[in-house]
């Protein structure tokens, strides 16, 4: 009886043992595969997301001064008159 409950707890000990050991190699994998991931998107050189939030901005501000003076165009050219953004360009041909 004795020998049998000794032969379960080495079992159970085993079994622990391997429950570690499994866990340990799961957390070596997840490191190593955390390190590839990592260093393959800073090869691709992809945009932080500050990055992209400065661009957005500058974009923005970009397209508001560009209607600008698209607008300021068409006023000038209502001022000119129907013809007058045509005539320049039928002369240069």
């Amino acid at each position: 009886m004795q020998s049998s409950n000794r032969l379960f707890d080495d079992v159970a000990r085993m079994f622990t043992d391997a429950a570690g050991a499994a866990q340990g190699v799961r957390r070596e994998a997840e490191t190593l595969l955390k390190g590839q991931a990592e260093r393959l998107i800073r090869d691709m050189d992809i945009a932080t997301r500050e990055e992209v939030d400065v661009l957005r901005d500058l974009v923005a501000a970009l397209r508001s001064q560009n209607d600008a003076l698209a607008a300021r165009v068409s006023a000038l050219e209502a001022r000119l008159g129907p013809d007058a953004g045509m005539a320049g360009s039928t002369e240069s041909v």
